[in-house]
């Protein structure tokens, strides 16, 4: 049985808002906007006192379709204009935008929304296209570039000394310059002057999300991050994850019970236990699998022919890559060895490629509660992701019947806690800026 003593902070709630194929509904009809869809779902979302929108990215155009076809600060930027509570994530690369330029982008999101900013920092595995005539650059120099990133950013957001604006007494504001510092940045991707040549921000900081679970995304999150973006196929995982990064976030001095662990949760509802049950078998029934095979190599690194093999045997070992041999995206071929290291068949396989590595569960609002009970409980689970809202049937399934139930069990809050987002999120305070040195 479920344990019903409650960690002080609750489960916080994040909805998606990156529009999907919608969005080139709504191109096609002069009457739409392509922000149609989010902002009805955003306005759902702030009613029914989710934490967050998540905005995703992809860079390039091909086999994921529309799924972040629009760009996500300037799309959260227009949702902040229509809401008033909610948290803003948006995700973007650092291997291919500039550190004072994501600065100044950040911070000025979270001066429209008042302090409900927050970066969703990730090292993309693709899109390398568009930006240069170069191959992506390998996972250990995108995790160094993204290191050094992540330090000017932060750098420059603490440029501003506290004091450095005061009231005039009629409105305006007077500055103090000698108490906003140059960053002196001269490292072995970037050269910053500083300082950040925006206001100091509602947040101090935008609130840091970082994605990424190979080695290297470990050592990032566990430095800067606030709140991982994880990949936790079952409890075992989301336990083996979670002690790895915090003890290594401890040795580097952060707070404990950091980072949050943020789960994505790919759910299937049903009235009824049977429900659920028929409509993953249709689900499955329907299922392309020639696609599948496709999706699967994919995650496995992209190298791998699965074309002719048998679909209810498992894959041969030999087909399995050298998780240390892949390029690109190499937490999601960890998970994908590893579920065929265990022996499930190529359909299981593919099967479970359609949730991308991330959890998933069907059945009635009370069951899916009692899933996402036992990681919250478990001390595994901070942040969950809960689609659908863009659905009138799963809409309701999750504000009429997964929420009200979450909330009954004292799991999930009933409204929001502050101002801003980092209050909302019950996130420790940030370092002390050290004002005798700013520069990195």
């Amino acid at each position: 049985m479920v344990s019903r003593s409650r960690p002080r902070r609750h489960l916080k709630t994040v909805t998606g808002v990156s529009g999907g194929t919608d969005i080139y509904a709504a191109a096609v009809d002069p009457g739409r906007s392509t922000l149609d869809s989010a902002i009805a779902v955003a306005k759902v979302a702030e009613e029914h006192r989710f934490d967050a929108l998540f905005a995703a990215d992809l860079l390039g155009f091909g086999a994921q379709g529309a799924i972040g076809a629009q760009e996500p600060l300037i799309y959260l930027s227009a949702l902040s204009s229509v809401t008033t509570h909610i948290g803003l994530i948006a995700t973007v690369t650092t291997t291919f935008h500039h550190p004072y330029n994501l600065a100044r982008l950040f911070g000025t999101l979270d001066h429209v929304s008042n302090g409900r900013s927050a970066w969703n920092a990730v090292t993309s595995s693709l899109g390398e296209e568009n930006y240069s005539d170069q191959e992506l650059p390998g996972p250990e120099q995108r995790y160094a570039r993204a290191t050094e990133s992540l330090e000017v950013v932060h750098a420059l957001f603490d440029s501003w000394e506290r004091g450095a604006l005061t009231p005039d007494g009629r409105g305006g504001a007077v500055l103090d310059p000698a108490r906003v510092r140059p960053i002196e940045h001269r490292g072995a991707h970037f050269t910053v002057r500083g300082p950040l040549n925006i206001p100091p921000l509602p947040q101090r900081r935008p609130v840091q999300f970082q994605a990424g679970q190979s080695a290297g995304g470990i050592e990032l999150g566990a430095r800067f991050a606030e709140a991982v973006f994880t990949s936790l196929t079952t409890l075992d995982d989301a336990h083996a994850y979670t002690d790895k990064i915090r003890a290594r976030a401890r040795e580097l001095g952060r707070p404990a019970g950091l980072p949050y662990i943020f789960s994505s949760f790919h759910a299937t509802y049903g009235a009824t236990e049977a429900e659920a049950a028929r409509l993953v078998r249709e689900q499955e029934e329907s299922f392309d699998f020639d696609a599948g095979r496709r999706l699967l190599a994919d995650m496995l690194g992209g190298g791998v022919d699965l074309a002719d093999l048998p679909l209810d045997r498992p894959l041969p070992e030999k087909l399995l890559p050298e998780v240390d041999s892949v390029h690109r995206r190499r937490g999601r071929v960890e998970i994908f060895a590893r579920l065929a290291g265990s022996g499930r068949t190529l359909r299981e396989l593919i099967l479970e490629a359609r949730h991308t590595g991330h959890w998933s569960a069907a059945g009635t609002p009370e069951q899916l509660a009692d899933a996402i009970e036992e990681r919250y409980r478990a001390g595994v689970l901070d942040i969950i992701s809960l689609g659908g809202l863009d659905d009138p049937r799963t809409r309701d399934f999750v504000t009429g019947g997964l929420l009200p139930e979450l909330r009954r069990r004292d799991i999930v809050g009933s409204d929001y806690l502050g101002a801003t987002f980092r209050e909302n999120l019950e996130l420790p305070p940030l370092p002390e800026v050290d004002t005798e040195r700013v520069a990195v």
